[in-house]
């Protein structure tokens, strides 16, 4: 679904991402972890063509021919069904929640422009607020419309930036659970970056941990060792 090789990427004069390698299954949640500061979020720019890629291929699709994306503007990759939830949500205050909802129209065609049912399955409490609006919302629950926005867009992939951060455990609880789903639908992929180990271990399926732009240890599921990834956090 998504295959990154010898990813590199500068701001200015300063080498932020080095020769990354990342391969994210159909159907899996890869979690993507380490310090602040250490390109995950960058990389998962990169992915979504808000950064510019100095090297290496973003290979990206289903079936046996795969596109190389790493040079497609944003808005394309957005109509090829890639999605993102960024840190700190970036809701619009302003909006309603169901305005916010719709705003994932704009990659689709206008057919498909309506909210899938299923967005109000995962996060009821959207349903009882269509009226409200964003900036009205508790933090957790704008994580949620920030979730159920990228959903509107149908996507093949979904790229979550920490999601639970500063999020109250009961809302921790229900977006786990939405992406358990999303994940065990198996026709999505999912890149999650993520600082609380229990929560990326009760989700992943492989795993990666980025020090200083290059990734620097991996697993999967089958060989999961939890102190060993904390060991290789800190580090």
């Amino acid at each position: 679904m998504l295959l990154i090789q010898g990813l590199n990427q500068f701001y200015g004069g300063s080498h932020i991402l080095w020769d990354v390698d990342l391969d994210v299954a159909e159907g899996s949640c890869t979690c993507l972890m380490g310090r602040n500061g250490m390109g995950k979020t960058t990389l998962l720019k990169c992915i979504m063509g808000l950064l510019p890629v100095a090297a290496g291929s973003i290979s990206y699709g289903q079936g046996t021919e795969p596109i190389d994306i790493a040079r497609v503007a944003a808005d394309r990759r957005a109509r090829l069904g890639i999605a993102y939830v960024p840190q700190g949500r970036e809701i619009f205050p302003l909006l309603t929640v169901r305005e916010n909802l719709e705003t994932g129209f704009a990659p689709l065609k206008r057919r498909d422009r309506t909210i899938p049912p299923e967005v109000f399955d995962l996060f009821p409490v959207l349903r009882d607020m269509l009226r409200r609006r964003g900036g009205d919302l508790s933090g957790g629950q704008q994580q949620q419309l920030a979730i159920a926005r990228a959903l509107v867009t149908r996507p093949t992939l979904l790229v979550l930036d920490e999601p639970t951060e500063g999020i109250q455990p009961s809302i921790i609880k229900d977006i786990g659970r939405a992406i358990s789903y999303l994940r065990n639908l198996g026709n999505i992929a999912i890149v999650l970056v993520e600082q609380y180990l229990d929560f990326a271990c009760e989700l992943g399926d492989s795993f990666a941990v980025m020090d200083r732009g290059a990734v620097k240890f991996t697993c999967d599921r089958t060989n999961l060792d939890p102190g060993e990834i904390s060991r290789q956090m800190a580090l």
